[in-house]
C-alpha cells in the first residue's frame, strides 16, 4: 500500500485579509489630496514647522478642504484652520487639535477617538454618530455642533461650551460635565445614569431642560 505523505494546509493569510477591510480600507493618504496646489502632506509638513518655530513652517489653512476618507491618525493640527472642512468617515484617531478652528466642518461618522480638541472651536460641526470616545473637549466651543447618535464615552467636557447642541440618541457614558452649562444643550434619549453632571444638576432635571 502507497504511503501517503500528510501535509498540514498552508494558513491563510486572514490578518491581510482583515487589515484590507478594516478601518483603514479605502482611506487617502495625504500624498495623494492637494488643497490649494498644495497636497495635503507638504501643509502638514509646514504645519509642523510653524508648530515648532522652524523656518519655512506655515499654519495649515484648509478652509473647505476634501479631506473626506482620509488617513489622519496622528496628526498634528494644532491651531489649524480647517473651518468647513469635509471630514467625513476620516481617521483622526490619536490626532492633536488644540485650538484648532473645525466651525462648521463635517466630521459625521469620523473616527476621533483619543482625539486632543482641548480649547478646539467647532460652533455648528457636524458630528453625528462620530466615534469620538475618549476625546479632550476642554474649554471647546460646542455651540450648536450635532452630536446625535456619537460615541462620546469617556470624554472630558468641562467649561465646554454646549449651548445648542444636539447629543439626542448619543453615548455619554462616564462623560465628565463637571463645571459645565448645559443650558440650552438638547440631552433627548441620552442615559446619563454614568456621566459625572455638574453639582446640583439632576438626572431628571436634564431630562426636563432637554423636553
Amino acid at each position: 500500500m502507497k504511503r501517503v505523505e500528510f501535509r498540514p494546509p498552508l494558513p491563510v493569510k486572514y490578518e491581510a485579509e482583515i487589515a484590507g477591510c478594516g478601518r483603514t480600507m479605502g482611506l487617502r493618504k495625504p500624498k495623494s489630496i492637494k488643497h490649494n496646489g498644495r497636497t495635503l502632506a507638504e501643509i502638514l509638513e509646514a504645519h509642523e514647522r510653524f508648530f515648532r518655530g522652524k523656518d519655512g513652517g506655515a499654519r495649515a489653512d484648509l478652509t473647505g478642504a476634501e479631506l473626506s476618507r482620509t488617513d489622519l491618525s496622528g496628526a498634528n493640527l494644532s491651531g489649524a484652520i480647517l473651518r468647513n472642512a469635509n471630514l467625513e468617515r476620516t481617521d483622526l484617531r490619536g490626532a492633536k487639535l488644540p485650538g484648532a478652528d473645525l466651525s462648521a466642518a463635517n466630521l459625521r461618522k469620523a473616527d476621533l477617538r483619543n482625539t486632543d480638541m482641548t480649547e478646539a472651536i467647532l460652533p455648528g460641526a457636524d458630528l453625528t454618530e462620530a466615534q469620538a470616545s475618549g476625546v479632550e473637549f476642554f474649554r471647546c466651543d460646542l455651540s450648536n455642533v450635532n452630536f446625535q447618535g456619537a460615541h462620546l464615552r469617556n470624554v472630558n467636557l468641562r467649561l465646554a461650551n454646549v449651548n445648542g447642541a444636539k447629543f439626542s440618541g448619543a453615548d455619554l457614558g462616564v462623560a465628565i460635565l463637571r463645571e459645565t452649562d448645559l443650558t440650552g444643550a438638547d440631552l433627548s434619549g441620552v442615559d446619563l445614569s454614568t456621566t459625572l453632571l455638574p453639582r446640583g444638576f439632576s438626572v431628571p432635571q436634564a431630562a426636563k431642560k432637554s423636553a
